[in-house]
C-alpha cells in the first residue's frame, strides 16, 4: 500500500509540474502578445499633412488610407471596430511628420474633419490631355504645370496614371498631385508586372501599356478585350498594319471621330493605317482588364473585326468574310 501511495503521489506531483509548465507557457505567450500589441499601438508612423477619410465601411476607409500613403494594416480594421466608426472628411495633422498609431486612430474616430477634399476619376481609355483639362477645371490647378510635373516623374508619355478614382486633398499643388497619382499608379503597375512577368521592366511594360491602350479604345466590353488582343498579336505576327481607328484617338483627338482625311494627313506613329507595328507609346489610360488581355490574349485566328448592329464586334479570319460582315452590318 505504501508503495502505491508513493506512485500516486509521484503521479500527482508530475501533473502539477505539467500544469505549471503549461500555465507558464500560456502566460508568457499572452504577455508577449500584449507587449507586441502595445508596441504596435505606440509605434510612430509617418503621415502626410492631411488625410482624406471617405464615407463607407471601415475596410474601405483603411484601404483608402493605404492608397494615400499611411502605414495601415489589417489589424487597424479590427482595432477601429472597437474604437468606433471613422467620420468622413479631411483631417489636418498640421506640421507633424509622424504620430503614434493610437493617436492616429483616435484622430480618425474622434475628430470632426471638414469636407474639403476632391475626387478625381480617370476613365479607362481617356488621354492625359482631357484628364488634365478636367483637373484644371475642377481644382483650379494649371494644366501646363500638371503636364510639366508629369513629364518629370512618369516614364511613360501616356498611361502613366492608372485609370481609377482618386481622393485628393484640396491644398495639393500641381507637383504634389502628380506625385501622388504617379506613386499610386507605379505601385499598381509594379504589382501587376511582378504577378505576370516576375519583375517590373519599364521598357517591356510600356509595350504592354501600348497594346492595352489599343485594346481599351477598340473593345466594346471587357469580354471582347482578349479577342481584340488576339487580333493585334495575329496582325503583328503576319507583319500586317494594325489599321485601327482607336490608335488615332490620342491626345486632344481622344473623342474626335476618325475620318479619311485624318488617316491621310496624320503623320504620327499613332496612325496605324500608314505605319507598321505598334505606336511609339500608349494612347490613353488603361484598366486592369485591358492589361490582363494584353498579357493573356485569346487564342484565335482572327485578323479583322468590325462593329455590328448590336454595338459589339464581328470577328473574321479572312478579308472576304470581313467584307461580308461590313456589308451586312451584323
Amino acid at each position: 500500500m505504501k508503495k502505491n501511495k508513493k506512485i500516486i503521489y509521484g503521479y500527482k506531483k508530475n501533473n502539477y509540474a505539467n500544469y505549471f509548465k503549461y500555465f507558464y507557457i500560456l502566460t508568457t505567450l499572452f504577455l508577449s502578445l500584449v507587449l507586441t500589441f502595445i508596441y504596435y499601438m505606440y509605434m510612430p508612423i509617418d503621415i502626410p499633412k492631411k488625410a482624406k477619410i471617405p464615407s463607407g465601411s471601415i475596410s474601405h476607409v483603411v484601404s483608402e488610407l493605404d492608397k494615400q500613403g499611411f502605414s495601415v494594416s489589417f489589424l487597424d480594421r479590427y482595432i477601429l471596430y472597437f474604437m468606433g466608426e471613422p467620420k468622413a472628411g479631411v483631417i489636418d495633422f498640421g506640421d507633424a511628420k509622424s504620430i503614434n498609431r493610437i493617436d492616429f486612430l483616435n484622430h480618425i474616430v474622434n475628430l470632426s474633419p471638414s469636407h474639403v477634399s476632391n475626387q478625381l476619376t480617370l476613365i479607362p481609355g481617356e488621354t492625359l490631355e482631357i484628364f488634365f483639362e478636367e483637373i484644371a477645371a475642377q481644382t483650379g490647378l494649371n494644366k501646363t504645370l500638371l503636364f510639366q510635373e508629369y513629364k518629370k516623374l512618369s516614364p511613360y508619355p501616356e498611361a502613366g496614371i492608372y485609370a481609377d478614382t482618386y481622393f485628393i486633398i484640396d491644398s495639393m499643388n500641381e507637383a504634389q498631385l502628380i506625385k501622388f497619382l504617379i506613386v499610386q499608379s507605379e505601385a499598381k503597375y509594379t504589382k501587376l508586372a511582378k504577378k505576370y512577368q516576375g519583375s517590373y521592366d519599364v521598357k517591356e511594360w510600356q509595350r504592354i501599356l501600348t497594346i492595352a491602350s489599343i485594346i481599351q479604345k477598340e473593345a466594346a466590353n471587357s469580354q471582347e478585350m482578349p479577342i481584340i488582343a488576339s487580333v493585334i498579336y495575329n496582325r503583328l505576327a503576319k507583319n500586317m498594319r494594325l489599321q485601327m481607328d482607336g490608335t488615332l484617338n490620342y491626345g486632344k483627338y481622344s473623342h474626335i471621330k476618325v475620318t479619311p482625311e485624318r488617316i491621310r494627313n496624320d503623320a504620327s506613329s499613332f496612325n496605324t493605317y500608314k505605319n507598321y507595328g505598334l505606336p511609339d507609346s500608349p494612347i490613353g489610360a488603361v484598366s486592369q482588364e485591358a492589361i490582363d488581355a494584353a498579357i493573356n490574349p485569346a487564342k484565335t485566328d482572327y485578323l479583322y473585326f468590325v462593329k455590328n448592329s448590336s454595338g459589339t464586334h464581328t470577328f473574321s479570319n479572312d478579308f472576304q468574310t470581313h467584307r461580308k460582315a461590313i456589308e451586312s452590318g451584323n
